[in-house]
């Protein structure tokens, strides 16, 4: 049988033991710490105020800032195979040197076609100008047969004056009169006869001199037309040879050993890296202190804050990043979000920092500017006085056409070129003289410079 009977319960529990108390609070440590911190904070405030009064204010500030440089690009002005390369990728070139050369058989084709037909143009020219000369004798001989047969029918006719009275008084036979008016008749219809001959010489001569008159051979329309074909075939030949406009290094070459090319097809880019700026694109919030003329100081991301490049401000943009870009943007349509726009600044680079430390086309740049000079302008209201970049190596054929024109004019025999000639003494004193100028160190650009 089972026991169901419940076990029995103490009378008493036994009582619990009472918590233990809490420590009491520190009230006078808490509040010290409190007033140290709120003192700390105070401090930091008025220091960061202070240094922003006295430091931070005086500066605008921008990461948003790149390298600029003259990105050359090589392109024919012609077309044609290309038989050399002269330069590679991260080569360096000076003004004048041979990049790509293309085949010049075409072109010398051409020159020698351009050639002969100005040497036979010009003998045509100086037949014409030669026949003048017979035509004015011819006039010549017209008006002095005109002349003599004049002569004889005015004598005749003063015959028939002199027998007419004598007729009457049986001195003159009839048969002798009628005689001697048949003769002036005769004269007088030789003299018409004449001066007809005579008009008509004057009319030929009149004719060859309206294609000859007021110039010679030299200046003839045709002559001149056929020089500047001349001229035309000796530029294409000397376009055959592609040279470097500029000083710098040769970047992203894309033509090859016997590629075929058209005019304007680019094949590679010279890079000068001794002219180069930067592009530092400011809030519009940050325009209203920018002058120009400001110093600035740079840092390049590639060197970091142990260099540190100095400029000035040349410029300042015309307009906006979006107003310029390929798909401005359409605030007009749809929701609006409010963008804060840049504004490109221009900056020069002092060119000795550049010359100890090289830099290259976009590379990140941070840059202050020193904004407590405003007295500089925001725009610039200057024109620029002399040419941003210039160069005169593509001019130095022209004084060889020039000759080889001059020779031919001249009638002397010219043997027709079978090569590209070598260059000029004129293109090469051009070349000397453009990496005379690439070599020198820039100018200081002035405080009212106009953005380039």
């Amino acid at each position: 049988m089972t026991d169901t009977t419940k076990p029995s319960t103490p009378a008493t529990a036994a009582p619990a033991s009472p918590a233990p108390a809490k420590t009491a609070g520190n009230p006078q440590g808490r509040r010290k710490g409190l007033t140290a911190i709120a003192a700390a904070v105070v401090i930091g405030a008025i220091a960061w105020g202070g240094w922003h009064w006295m430091v931070a204010r005086n500066f605008q500030n921008t990461d948003n800032a790149y390298v600029g440089g003259n990105v050359v690009q090589i392109t024919p002005q012609v077309g044609g195979t290309v038989t050399s390369i002269g330069a590679d990728d991260t080569d360096f070139v000076r003004p004048g040197q041979l990049l790509v050369q293309l085949d010049a058989a075409d072109a010398l084709v051409a020159l020698s076609q351009a050639e002969s037909q100005l040497a036979q143009t010009v003998r045509q020219t100086r037949t014409l100008y030669a026949n003048n000369a017979p035509l004015i004798a011819q006039v010549a001989s017209r008006e002095a047969d005109l002349s003599r047969l004049q002569a004889e029918a005015s004598r005749a006719k003063e015959d028939v004056d002199r027998r007419r009275p004598l007729l009457a008084t049986g001195a003159v036979g009839q048969e002798e009169f009628k005689h001697t008016q048949s003769q002036a008749t005769a004269a007088q219809n030789a003299a018409v006869a004449a001066q007809a001959a005579v008009r008509a010489a004057r009319a030929q001569l009149d004719a060859a001199e309206a294609t000859t008159k007021g110039g010679s051979a030299t200046d003839y329309p045709l002559v001149l037309a056929a020089a500047a074909k001349v001229r035309e075939a000796y530029l294409s030949l000397e376009r055959t040879r592609l040279i470097s406009p500029v000083q710098g290094y040769v970047a992203k070459r894309g033509v090859q050993l016997g590629q075929r090319v058209a005019a304007g097809s680019p094949m590679m880019t010279v890079v000068d890296l001794n002219n180069l700026w930067v592009d530092a694109n400011f809030k519009e919030s940050q325009l209203a202190d920018l002058r120009i003329g400001q110093k600035t100081e740079l840092i390049a991301d590639v060197y970091g804050d142990k260099v540190i490049y100095h400029g000035t401000i040349v410029g300042l943009g015309a307009g906006t990043g979006a107003a310029f870009s390929l798909l401005p943007a359409q605030n007009a349509t749809g929701n609006w979000i409010k963008v804060v726009q840049r504004v490109p600044v221009r900056i020069s680079l002092a060119s000795e920092d550049l010359k100890q430390h090289p830099l290259r086309v976009g590379l990140s740049m941070e840059v202050k500017v020193d904004i407590q000079d405003q007295n500089g302008s925001s725009l610039s209201t200057d024109q620029r006085k002399t040419p941003v970049a210039q160069t005169s190596l593509y001019d130095a054929a022209m004084p060889e056409a020039e000759a080889r024109i001059a020779q031919i004019i001249a009638g002397k025999n010219l043997a027709p070129l079978t090569s590209l000639p070598p260059l000029s003494a004129t293109a090469v004193k051009s070349i000397n003289d453009q990496a005379a100028v690439a070599a020198a160190p820039a100018a200081p650009v002035a405080s009212d410079a106009p953005a380039q």
